[in-house]
């Protein structure tokens, strides 16, 4: 693995190793994305839904020998443990909390891009450093949102979350834990909500996170009611085939 330069460690981050047997066929039925794609120098934007397709965590997969290792929201790292024990059954499969750190700089040669938007920077696994400065900001800023504190618990579907958009979903991998209603809104183009960053005001029923400290909020509108929201140029495309308002 590269070493970590100086403040470059995302310090809300953890890595879960899993491994055992047939671990990529086991992930494979449970989340959003290909892992059969991922690849050491190829990491993949996933998530786990709940069976109607909303999301419950997200986090991007590594490949590490016959192993995959998770990249996940550090205070949402047990529960996903949890969750993914659950369809373990009794498969020898192994899922457990490790000490390696989740590095990102601007800087390229040190990881690969982020699958999500290459304008996010370059990600890396390593010994832990410093603690990284202006992430969180600069992953707003771009639109991109993660985590339970902005995606929401179950609340949010997987394509609202511009999943779609930002490399998160596979529509050929078949079959996964909120695969039928993922696909059916693919299908028909229909994805009414999207997941936006807008200018700061009072929080409203929209509302899902505030950052007063970058004068931003993540809120969930209709894409008929935008309104101030900053629209990435990623988004453009997609918003420009959305639905009409009802």
């Amino acid at each position: 693995m590269p070493q970590p330069s100086s403040a470059t460690t995302l310090d809300d981050r953890a890595v879960l190793r899993v491994t055992g047997e047939d671990v990529r066929e086991f992930l494979q039925g449970l989340v959003t994305q290909d892992v059969f794609s991922v690849a050491p120098e190829t990491p993949r934007w996933s998530g786990l839904l709940t069976p109607q397709g909303k999301a419950l965590f997200d986090f991007l997969l590594w490949a590490q020998g016959d192993a995959i290792l998770i990249d996940c929201e550090s205070a949402q790292a047990e529960a996903l443990v949890r969750r993914l024990s659950l369809y373990r059954l009794r498969r020898p499969i192994v899922i457990e909390r490790t000490e390696v750190a989740v590095h990102w700089s601007l800087a390229s040669g040190l990881g690969p891009p982020d699958p999500r938007l290459s304008a996010l920077g370059f990600r890396w696994l390593g010994a832990p450093g410093e603690a990284a400065d202006g992430w969180h900001e600069h992953r707003l800023r771009l639109g991109v949102m993660e985590g339970i504190g902005e995606l929401g618990n179950g609340e949010t579907l997987w394509l609202e979350c511009n999943a779609d958009e930002l490399n998160g979903v596979s529509f050929t991998k078949g079959c996964y834990v909120g695969q039928e209603n993922t696909a059916r809104m693919h299908h028909r183009s229909k994805v009414n909500r999207r997941l936006i960053t807008a200018p700061l005001a009072e929080a409203g029923e929209r509302t899902r996170a505030r950052y007063p400290e970058y004068g931003l909020m993540v809120e969930l509108r209709r894409v008929e009611a935008l309104g101030d929201a900053f629209i990435p140029d990623w988004l453009v495309p997609a918003l420009a085939g959305a639905p009409p308002a009802s």
